[in-house]
């Protein structure tokens, strides 16, 4: 046969048909990345944003559908593997349930089947805690799902007390450990601090929702701790008896605690106040008298207050009441109203 006056054979036909295919098959290969292994395909995409990390402790039940007698509900090892029979132990933690079945899946499929399929699924969580401390009503340790909010977690620990200080501290890892503990973990002091890293988040502006940026996440073994504020009690005859909650270190005089207590009534004894305050170390009462008018007079200093202090303006009309008064001061503190601002 001949082309433009050049002879051809079938074979120069079957060569120039073949060459372009070749080479499209050579460039193809070469643009495929190498074959991965479910493990190395988990770290490469890392998990889902539906999904959370499987950690020490953690219940799992697995199920192999093509071999029933396989299926184990088992805890995760403090660390962090997992034993199924036939198979070679496997690192869990740190993979999410979709990842830990792939590698589950690939065993299975070297070993002893051509096509498996597993389920794993997370029947009890217990490597994914968050301490909440301090001013909260019911503080401690919660198990959570994926992430939070701080303001979520305040309401798992069912709200502030009363004395909730203005700020919340969010320590990173701060509760990560090795050993697994249902204990809530106290915040680090020291060098062990400056190593995680705390966000401190002024309260009034994040239940005010003034700055929606401040309910940042919280998520598995981070800390979450409001600090108590100060409350100096007020009681007697005062128009607005009852305890005020201070600010973080915010130190206030008799005069103005009596300011918040809305002032004293006219039976009130100005000369004979005491204030209450008790020794954190010996757990000793103390007694310091105060003269009011004389204060008022600039004849005698306005005393500052402690946190815990109790202001007691006995009742002029009685002349023991210095002495009975004062122990009725505690019993009516412990009762008394508190006046905080949230």
């Amino acid at each position: 046969m001949k082309i433009g006056g050049i002879p051809f054979s079938f074979s120069s036909w079957i060569c120039l048909a073949i060459v372009p295919i070749l080479s499209t098959v050579a460039v193809r290969s070469q643009a495929l990345p190498p074959a991965s292994t479910p493990a190395q395909q988990a770290k490469t995409y890392g998990p889902r944003a539906d999904e959370f990390l499987i950690g020490p402790g953690d219940l799992l039940e697995i199920s192999v559908f093509e071999a029933p007698e396989m299926n184990r509900t088992l805890r995760v090892s403090a660390s962090g593997e997992i034993s199924l029979e036939l198979l070679d132990p496997v690192k869990a933690s740190g993979l999410t349930p979709l990842e830990l079945e792939l590698v589950l899946q690939e065993q299975l499929r070297r070993k002893y089947m051509k096509d498996p399929h597993v389920e794993v699924l997370i029947r009890e969580l217990q490597s994914h805690p968050v301490s909440v401390l301090g001013a909260v009503k019911q503080p401690g340790v919660f198990q959570i799902q994926g992430t939070k909010n701080v303001i979520e977690m305040l309401s798992l620990a069912q709200g502030l007390t009363d004395d909730a200080g203005d700020t919340v501290l969010i320590v990173r890892g701060g509760g990560r450990s090795g050993s697994i503990s249902n204990e809530p973990q106290e915040l680090k002091r020291g060098e062990d601090v400056e190593k995680e890293e705390i966000e401190q988040i002024n309260l009034k502006d994040l239940l005010d929702s003034r700055n929606p940026s401040l309910n940042v996440a919280v998520r598995g073994g981070d800390i979450v701790k409001v600090p108590r504020a100060g409350i100096v009690y007020v009681v007697g005859e005062v128009k607005k008896p009852g305890g005020f909650v201070l600010k973080n270190n915010e130190d206030i005089s008799v005069l103005q605690a009596l300011a918040l207590a809305e002032g004293l009534t006219r039976t009130s004894a100005k000369g004979a106040m005491r204030i209450i305050r008790t020794d954190p170390g010996t757990e000793k009462r103390i007694e310091i008298p105060v003269d009011l008018g004389k204060i008022l007079n600039s004849k005698a200093p306005d005393l500052m207050l402690q946190p815990k202090d109790i202001v007691f303006v006995p009742n002029s009309t009685g002349k023991t009441v210095l002495y009975r008064g004062a122990d009725a001061a505690l019993v009516t503190a412990t009762g008394a109203a508190i006046y905080g601002r949230y």
